[in-house]
This record gives structure tokens, C-alpha cells and sequence, in this order.
């Protein structure tokens, strides 16, 4: 900021800023690359690791949500008219075993069918059942009364047996029970749903681009918010075979067990499939990666204390590491710690030596000669106040003002108030800098 001003040794401007350091065997460098001393290192905390062949922890991450398998859902829907006589299982969420009594029923049409039965039988084997047309049509009538019995699936029982009890098809828990005691019930309706919870599904939803790395019997591990502590070993057991347009994911199945009862229906699941593979890659630590979406670079050590902008292309990225397809070599050593506040200031670099014309397309200083003398003159600073006349070429009038020196060499021997005429450079921005100054007249003659 200001005009530019350099000092042979350390210094602070007038707002108390550091100056930056300068070598002479700096050269231009529009690449962006940095240099950092070495004490500037150990302030920022700068850490460097190598790139290295190794086998990447990848995983295909998604969330997911645990859900009730679906083949292990047992509906109890009795399949004739009836009323419910008593309840042994009267609240949904209770647990229960197969084979464990639900609820008992009363049903004309069953008692109808069972009465047909015993007449059938009695007719059938009696004595009276002499005659083979007799005989034969009391057969047809046992069969269609068993056959009745054996669709409604329940037993041919006594003819007294007026009641029929239902039992549980699997052990599990009652996840709806839409019985009363007393009440009337229809053919097919599901008085109570079952589901067997020993083995529990998570559907997770697995991004587009992470679709051709997820297969079938792929090994997965699944955590829960409940149990931060503990993993959850699964597998893939189905990819669905549609996709979500609005978020661009594809269902994933995963099945695993659950007889310890941690897993419930509605959790939220993390689930990582694991899909590293065996070939080891070239890799490096996910902190020296600086990804703006655009733009994906490390910093690589070019020398000591020399960093420069790589660009990379990035193939799978791990739980630590990411893989990287182009821009390094095994062995090379990349920035892991700090590398923004050094990629911020190779970023600058990069633009100002993009505004720094070059030698060859850097346009003539136009110079000026004017008549005057020294009013002031201060040789640490390379600057000086002349007294000057009139210049023509700038439409100048009389006035003092200041003036930067070439060198202190130019104003050596020269007094205030000896008249003087001085050559001097337009460098823009309002610089204007003396490069030749000299006695006119009688001062130059008393000089000699």
C-alpha cells in the first residue's frame, strides 16, 4: 500500500505491518508457488506427509431405516362368520409365542359344518347304512362337510364343540389387534398382524453415482443413534431396481439379525458398505486435499520451505485417505496441515503476477525535465521536495512537491536552494521519481 518502499533490514510500515521478506534469487514465478521461512512454519503449525501406495478404506455411505422384514408378517384372519368370545391377547406390542393362544370364537356356519360331519359319519358306518345308494350319498355329504372344514382351517371336532380357539403362526409381537371381546367378525378380516422381529431389515438410499459400487452379498456395517457404541454387522440382500428422480437414490436392502430385540422399526441407520478392495492405490490424507468443487489441488513441497498448487484428479475417497488417479507421484510430499492459509497466499501471488506486465509488453515511462531546487530532502526514505517552475508538458504551474529518488546517489552533493534542473519518470498511480539531477548556471560554476 503507498508508494513502494524497500529497507535492507526488518521493518513495520506506518500501520504497524511486518514487511515481507524479498531474495535476490527469487525469480517471477506465476504459478502461485510460495516460499515460507522457517520460523513462519512453526507458527502456522505446517505438517507434511508423503503420497503412498496402500489399500484404501472406502465405503459407500448412506442413511438408512429399520424396518419390519416382511416375510415374517403373519396376518390371524379367520376365514367364516363368527363372534369373538374371549381374548387370551388383548394388547398390541405384547409378545408372543407360536402356538400360544390368541383368542376364542363362536360361529353358527361352524357348528353347522361339524353337526353335518357327525350326521355324515352316523350315516356313513351306522347299521342303517345297508343300501349302497344310502351309503354312498352319505359319504359325499362327510366329504363336503371335512372339505369345509379343512378351507376354514379348523378341525372337524365334536358336534358340541360350539367354539374354535386361534393360536399364534409365529413368535413374535402383536402389532395390531383390532379384537373385542363380543365382537362380530367377517370373513377374512385380520383381527390381529404379527411380526416376527429376530431378523429386521434397513432400507438405505444409495446415491447414483455410488451405484455401480454396491452388489449383492456385499459384507456392511450399520450403527445406530441409540447405541453410538456398538456396530451392527449386515449384508446386501437386494438393490431396487428404481430410482428416485427427485433425490437420485436407489433402495438398498440390507438384512441382519436381531434376537437381542436392539433393533427397532423406525430407527435411523448409518450404514457403510465396504468396498475398498485389495489393490493397494496411490493415496493421500483427506486434509491435504483442497477441494472447492471446482478446483482440486495439494500443496506440494517443491523444495525447503517452497510449496506450490498441484492440481490432482481424485478417484475413491476413504475414511482417512483419498485416492488420487493423476497429478502425484509415490513418494512426493504434500501439505496436511495449514495448507489453506498457504494456498490463500499462493492464490494471491498467482493473481498479482497476473497483473504484473511483463518486460517485453510493459510500456516506455514517459520523462520530464523541469528548473527548480531542493526544499527539503530526506535520504532514508528516497524522497525529496523541489521547488520547480512551470512544466508545459504536464500543464504544471510553480509549486513544491514531493518527489521519489532513483537512488540516493542522484541528489549526492546537492544543496537546498540551489537552482537545479532534473529529469524525472511518470511511473503511474501518481509516482513520480527523479533520475537525474544537476547544476545550472552560476552554481554549477562556483561548483567547479
Amino acid at each position: 500500500m503507498g508508494l513502494p518502499d524497500t529497507s535492507p533490514t526488518p521493518k513495520k510500515d506506518s500501520m504497524g505491518m511486518d514487511y515481507i521478506a524479498v531474495y535476490a534469487d527469487d525469480a517471477p514465478d506465476d504459478s502461485g508457488a510460495v516460499s515460507v521461512s522457517p520460523t513462519r512454519l512453526q507458527t502456522l503449525g505446517v505438517k507434511t506427509e508423503r503420497a503412498s501406495m496402500q489399500v484404501l478404506d472406502a465405503a459407500v455411505r448412506a442413511v438408512g431405516r429399520v424396518e419390519i422384514n416382511e416375510r415374517a408378517i403373519h396376518d390371524v384372519s379367520p376365514r367364516f362368520e363368527g363372534w369373538i368370545e374371549r381374548l387370551y391377547v388383548n394388547a398390541s406390542g405384547d409378545p408372543v409365542k407360536r402356538g400360544q393362544a390368541l383368542f376364542s370364537v363362536y360361529s353358527p356356519e361352524l357348528v353347522s359344518a361339524r353337526k353335518e360331519v357327525e350326521i355324515a359319519e352316523r350315516l356313513a358306518n351306522g347299521p342303517g347304512a345297508t343300501e349302497p345308494m344310502a351309503r354312498e350319498s352319505a359319504q359325499r355329504l362327510l366329504l363336503a362337510a371335512r372339505e369345509r372344514l379343512r378351507h376354514w382351517q379348523v378341525s372337524a371336532g365334536g358336534a358340541n364343540s360350539a367354539s374354535i380357539t386361534f393360536s399364534s403362526p409365529a413368535s413374535g409381537v402383536v402389532l395390531e389387534k383390532k379384537a373385542v371381546e363380543g365382537m362380530r367378525f367377517a370373513p377374512g378380516m385380520a383381527i390381529y398382524r404379527i411380526a416376527d422381529l429376530s431378523t429386521v431389515w434397513v432400507i438405505a438410499d444409495v446415491y447414483e453415482q455410488d451405484l455401480a459400487r454396491v452388489r449383492v452379498g456385499q459384507p456392511a456395517i450399520l450403527r445406530v443413534e441409540a447405541f453410538p457404541e456398538r456396530s451392527f454387522e449386515a449384508k446386501v440382500t437386494y438393490l431396487y431396481p428404481t430410482l428416485n428422480a427427485a433425490t437420485r437414490t436407489t433402495p438398498m436392502r440390507l438384512e441382519l439379525d436381531n434376537r437381542d430385540g436392539l433393533l427397532r422399526p423406525g430407527m435411523f441407520a448409518h450404514v457403510e458398505v465396504a468396498d475398498g478392495g485389495a489393490a493397494p492405490r496411490l493415496t493421500v490424507p483427506k486434509s491435504a486435499l483442497i477441494d472447492t468443487g471446482e478446483r482440486q489441488v495439494v500443496l506440494r513441497v517443491a523444495g525447503e520451505g517452497r510449496f506450490k498448487p498441484q492440481p490432482v484428479k481424485i478417484g475413491r475417497r476413504g475414511r482417512e485417505h483419498v485416492e488420487v488417479l493423476e497429478g502425484l507421484a509415490d513418494g512426493d510430499e504434500v501439505v496436511v496441515a495449514a495448507n489453506f492459509l498457504i494456498d490463500a497466499e499462493s492464490n494471491l501471488k498467482a493473481a498479482l503476477a497476473a497483473f504484473a506486465p511483463s518486460e517485453a509488453s510493459a510500456p516506455a515511462m514517459k520523462t520530464y525535465e523541469a528548473v527548480g531546487s531542493i526544499d527539503a530532502l530526506d535520504v532514508a526514505s528516497s524522497t525529496v521536495s523541489m521547488n520547480h517552475e512551470p512544466i508545459p508538458a504536464l500543464k504544471w504551474p510553480s509549486m513544491t512537491m514531493d518527489f521519489g529518488l532513483a537512488s540516493p546517489e542522484v541528489a549526492t552533493g546537492l544543496l537546498p536552494g540551489e537552482p537545479l534542473r532534473f529529469t524525472f519518470e511518470d511511473r503511474g498511480d501518481g509516482e513520480f521519481v527523479i533520475i537525474k539531477m544537476e547544476k545550472t548556471g552560476a552554481a554549477a560554476a562556483k561548483g567547479r
